[in-house]
């Protein structure tokens, strides 16, 4: 995890190997015409620090300073996450806090019926600055549906409302959502840096019913309300 001066967490450092970790624990629903939203993708390295800055190049010529940088968005203090809402598609529960598996991998949460959501540990808290991860099922095993069964259903300014633990609830909107297959994830762009406080939805998709195992991932993007 990449650390600002102000030692918060702020995103992920993506390296090769762990962007090909690809979570699959998705119960597969024969019963049910999903076509999939559910189990996440794998999280990339958390465990990385932030790069020294270059010292400058000695030169005869005055150098012009460069443009100031502009203002980052407001975000939030730090403080855990401890369940969600999403009114539009009657969508939340409270929040599990999980990390990584010995090899490297995300963990799930549960999926029976009723399963709830996890807030990823070594990602951001839901209104600091970078992505806050939440994982979801899209179907609970032996059919119904799951948490992130609607996911589809969102359109750019739903609102996604997390409860924090000091008692302050953190307002995002989404931006959109997308689906990826599984072997050609985008582990930057879902996991990597970002200015704003954003929150990721991570789900299953593109149920195969050859297989029984779901192909893709969905993941919803959104954006803290100012």
């Amino acid at each position: 995890m990449i650390s600002t001066k102000n030692g918060r967490r702020r995103g992920f450092a993506v390296s090769a190997a762990t962007a090909l970790l690809i979570l699959t624990a998705c119960g597969a629903d024969t019963s049910a015409e999903s076509t999939g939203t559910a189990a996440p993708s794998s999280s990339p390295s958390a465990s990385v620090s932030a790069a020294p800055t270059a010292a400058p190049t000695p030169s005869e010529e005055p150098t012009p300073s460069a443009a100031p940088s502009p203002e980052l968005p407001a975000v939030l203090e730090a403080s855990t996450p401890v369940s969600f809402t999403i009114p539009t598609i009657d969508a939340g529960s409270d929040l599990l806090h999980l990390g990584l598996r010995e090899n490297g991998s995300l963990e799930v949460p549960p999926d029976g019926p009723g399963a709830p959501a996890s807030w990823y540990d070594q990602s951001p808290t839901s209104g600091e600055r970078g992505p806050s991860v939440l994982l979801g099922h899209v179907n609970a095993t032996g059919g119904g549906p799951g948490v992130f069964a609607d996911l589809r259903e969102l359109q750019e300014g739903d609102e996604i409302n997390m409860v924090r633990e000091d008692g302050t609830t953190a307002v995002f909107a989404v931006d959109r959502g997308e689906q990826y297959q599984k072997d050609n994830f985008p582990t930057q762009e879902v996991y990597g840096n970002t200015d704003a406080a954003e929150l990721r939805l991570v789900t299953c998709d593109g149920y195969n019913p050859e297989t029984g195992e779901f192909d893709d991932n969905y993941v919803v993007y959104a954006t803290l309300v100012p």
